[in-house]
């Protein structure tokens, strides 16, 4: 009997070792992004829920601006055998070489935020067109400054031209071809102010300097939206300068909603869909599936105009956040 138990133990050892060396290993994907808001956040879990539905290891990473460390991301998931990354790039201009030196040593590379027009070694670029959002809520003012403020307006611009000039200059040039038409409109400051902090104290400064002129703030991301809104309110110039802007997020929702009537329309995007539809990219490439149709191309995904006098859109817009924000 116990030469029979003893047979049963090595057989199940034997058995155990067989099916462990036939396990199987997932394969590991990363998903980078370059800043830690609300945009950046909901795009990392488009990455992320899709890379772990496919049945893969998902690692995320933020470069947080550093092209330095946006290299060293890259390195390495070349050097610890990554299948794939999806990742929204620093600028075209820093990191498409990187880019293009990891895929040429075998790593996938799935595009979000960017349009590409050269670059035949991604699995597909996924991004919203940024003048044609600028170009949305330029209507918009166009249409408010005419209906509220009689055709006439100064205005400010808060940008991101020194992080990501090429977006940042075609969200603003979108914004303000739409306001070419109304010769009472003009442009009376115009600086970099990204971050809600610094947006807080650059939309401050610009409103002591122009206060008594200004009528209007453009802000060319949710950072320097909410901050907008925010030295408008603390500078006590609610209901006299108005504010219009970028990004949705839950507390862009409750800017909008607020009866100090400051933030006016902001243009959403839909990160959460341009991350599902980057790592959607890279996982029919890392399963060697047809992925012709995405691959050295750019999808443009489209956004949505949130508008304080759209409450109902509003409400429809929180409520689809909040299931994929899972809050």
């Amino acid at each position: 009997m116990k030469k029979i138990l003893v047979a049963l133990m090595l057989a199940s050892v034997v058995l155990a070792i067989g099916l462990g060396g036939c396990a199987k290993t997932k394969p590991k994907v990363a998903g980078v992004v370059f800043q830690e808001d609300q945009f950046m956040k909901l795009m990392q879990m488009g990455y992320k829920d899709t890379a772990i539905k496919a049945g893969f290891d998902f690692y995320p990473g933020n470069t947080n601006g550093d092209a330095a460390k946006e290299a060293e991301f890259l390195n390495t998931y070349v050097t610890q055998k990554y299948k794939g990354v999806a990742i929204s790039p620093i600028s075209e201009g820093a990191s498409m070489k990187v880019i293009a030196d990891a895929a040429g040593k075998g790593l996938l590379v799935g595009i979000s935020n960017f349009t590409l027009t050269n670059a035949p070694y991604i699995t597909g670029a996924f991004t919203s067109d940024n003048y044609d959002l600028g170009k949305t809520c330029g209507i918009a003012a166009a249409a408010f400054i005419q209906e509220k403020l009689g055709g006439n307006a100064n205005v400010a611009i808060l940008q991101f031209k020194s992080l990501l000039p090429e977006q940042s200059g075609a969200r603003v040039n979108g914004f303000l071809d739409q306001l070419k038409s109304l010769p009472g409109v003009k442009v009376i400051a115009d600086q970099d102010a990204w971050m809600q902090d610094k947006a807080i104290t650059v939309g401050g400064d610009i409103i002591t300097s122009k206060g008594n002129e200004l009528n209007l703030i453009f802000s060319a991301n949710e950072g320097g939206t909410i901050g907008a809104a925010m030295a408008v309110k603390n500078a006590g110039k609610a209901g006299k300068i108005f504010v219009f802007g970028f990004d949705g997020s839950e507390q862009m929702v409750q800017l909008l909603k607020d009866p100090a009537d400051v933030l006016q329309a902001a243009i959403a995007q839909d990160p959460y869909g341009i991350g599902v539809k980057t790592m959607e990219s890279l996982v029919k490439a890392i399963n060697k599936q047809d992925y012709s149709d995405t691959k050295a191309k750019t999808t443009i995904v489209p956004g949505i105009l949130l508008e304080r006098k759209n409450v109902a859109g509003l409400d429809a817009f929180l409520a689809d956040l909040k299931a994929k924000s899972g809050s």
